[in-house]
């Protein structure tokens, strides 16, 4: 294990209990989460405890990740988009003094899509497809971008994203 390993071999030696494994990818990406999870909320103190939230989930969940279900950029932005959403969850409502004013519009989209129908329809997706709905839609990459998580062609990014909104039309109609 070294700071050339690729991301897998990094995940399974935190899997097996390697802190050295666990800084590598903390430093590799720390700094693209914290960046992709500004864009998606303003509070600094809320997107620092994601990402920190996210790296002991990490940790502790190491061996769960799975190289045949996606690149493991995919499955940290997963874990880490999650763990914004349930500190948004959780953070006290703003006084607006405004009746029925309590939260973004963000706010009530990242609810939606983790708790609505399109959620429900998203986990139906195979990895592969909803990493890629995920990455071009819900976190606004481009097809490049997207395509660099992931670890595949842009037009394999393409077509998945073509086929994941063909299954989802599908699921929620």
């Amino acid at each position: 294990m070294s700071p050339d390993s690729d991301d897998a071999a990094l995940l399974a030696a935190v899997a097996g209990g390697e802190m050295e494994a666990l800084r590598v990818l903390h430093h590799r990406h720390a700094p693209w989460l914290r960046a992709r999870l500004a864009r998606r909320c303003g509070d600094p103190d809320l997107v620092q405890s994601a990402v920190q939230d996210t790296f002991v989930a990490v940790w502790q969940d190491a061996g769960r990740y799975r190289p045949s279900e996606g690149a493991a950029g995919a499955w940290l932005w997963t874990i880490a988009i999650r763990r914004l959403v349930s500190a948004l969850r959780g953070r006290p409502a703003p006084v607006t003094g405004k009746p029925g004013v309590t939260e973004s519009a963000e706010d009530l989209v990242l609810r939606a899509v983790e708790h609505g129908d399109l959620g429900t329809a998203l986990s139906r997706l195979s990895p592969d497809l909803r990493a890629a709905i995920q990455a071009t839609i819900l976190d606004g990459l481009t097809v490049k971008e997207a395509a660099h998580l992931l670890g595949v062609p842009e037009g394999t990014v393409k077509t998945r994203v073509m086929r994941a909104k063909a299954q989802l039309r599908e699921l929620l109609t």
